[in-house]
């Protein structure tokens, strides 16, 4: 009886202990199985960590201005600078040169050729402007020029091989739309800032009527969308930053015309990220097209137009980055701020940002600003104005 009872207990104890080691082993898998996940959740993460992490970015800084419109009373001001001997511009960009001056690119618009003295200067309505001009911008920073205006033609041939010559010595500015050759026109011309690569190509849509030699249709580039599509298709796949300045648009209107939106779509559908426009003469809005920044107009910068809305200008500075994440490039622009600026017509054509202005210089300055603050911000809340006070 007793070996009975015991050999009932012996197997109860060894029925437990199985139990025992089951439940171990199956405690010892499920936390296993657990560590086993919580360890490949960490490496997801880490993974993830990384691919963010490799994104890379490039960031260059740039600033723009309209219209240098030349008129006879402004460089005999510059001669008078120079104390009759030669033009001396400079003094007339003193307040300008140290906000350009704090940007990677700077780009300005060449209205009237840069003919020389040696044909004879003169103003409207054909402009010839000293070298000097371009002197005087170089020296306060800019180094991308548009030469493809409505006033190219004005000294004909000649002036526009004196203007290449004069630029084509210039170290380190890019000026587009204007050439002395075929081989110099095709020319793919790409440089880089700070890991950017860009081009620069600029069109008019005008010529006041002015005949391009036939054959040397290099001398001004005439817009024709054929001929845009082909030199953007050229430039599109070397470069991160693709800038095209347009000569376009009515004179005296604050807002694009039809055909102005039209070309504006047309080179955002091309690829284009960067639009400038000039010739207007006074401020028009900015927008974007999908990715595409469009400047319709940033008016004059330096002219002798009569009227506060052909003296006051634009200068626009922005942040260009480029990001590079999976194999794709994008180029995207932030810190977007437009600065008015006015040539004092009355006093040495100084022109002058509107913070620093008084109502001795420009009477009433704060109701302008207003007033074309509204015309600048008008298409989009992404671009502010400098506040008089900044």
């Amino acid at each position: 009886m007793k070996i009975r009872k015991k050999s009932k207990k012996l197997r109860k104890n060894i029925r437990n202990f199985l139990i025992f080691i089951v439940l171990v082993i199956v405690s010892s898998i499920i936390g296993w199985s657990f560590q086993r996940s919580e360890s490949l959740k960490k490496q997801e993460v880490h993974i993830e960590y990384k691919t963010v992490n490799s994104k890379k970015e490039a960031t260059i800084s740039m600033v723009m201005v309209g219209d240098a419109l030349i008129h006879g009373t402004v460089y005999q001001t510059a001669n008078r600078y120079a104390n009759y001997n030669g033009y001396n511009f400079k003094p007339m960009l003193e307040h300008i040169k140290p906000i350009v001056q704090n940007y990677d690119l700077a780009y300005y618009n060449q209205e009237t050729i840069l003919g020389g003295k040696e044909l004879g200067l003169s103003t409207y309505p054909l402009f010839n402007s000293p070298y000097e001009v371009g002197d005087a911008f170089i020296d306060a920073g800019f180094n991308l020029v548009s030469l493809a205006t409505n006033h190219t033609l004005d000294k004909g041939e000649r002036g526009i091989l004196n203007s290449r010559s004069y630029w084509d010595k210039q170290q380190d500015i890019l000026a587009a739309g204007s050439y002395s050759s075929w081989n110099d026109r095709d020319e793919i011309i790409i440089k880089e800032e700070n890991g950017i690569k860009y081009g620069f190509l600029s069109y008019t849509t005008y010529t006041n009527g002015l005949i391009v030699p036939k054959g040397k249709e290099y001398l001004v580039n005439v817009y024709d969308k054929e001929k845009v599509k082909k030199d953007i298709e050229t430039y599109r796949d070397q470069v991160e930053l693709l800038i095209v300045a347009m000569h376009w648009g009515t004179e005296y209107m604050t807002y694009p015309t039809n055909a102005q939106k039209e070309i504006a779509k047309y080179l955002a559908d091309l690829g284009v990220d960067l639009i400038i426009g000039t010739h207007p003469h006074v401020i028009e809005p900015i927008e974007f097209i999908d990715d595409t920044l469009v400047i319709y107009s940033l008016g004059n910068f330096i002219s002798s137009q009569i009227g506060v809305e052909r003296l006051t200008g634009l200068m626009l500075g922005l942040d260009i980055t480029k990001e590079e994440y999976h194999g794709k490039t994008t180029i995207k622009f932030s810190n977007i701020e437009g600065t008015l600026i006015y040539t004092d017509r009355y006093n040495g054509y100084i022109v002058y940002p509107y913070n620093k202005l008084n109502n001795k210089i420009l009477n009433g300055y704060q109701n302008y600003y207003e007033k074309y603050k509204k015309v600048v911000t008008a298409y989009s809340d992404q671009v502010t104005v400098k506040s008089l006070e900044g």
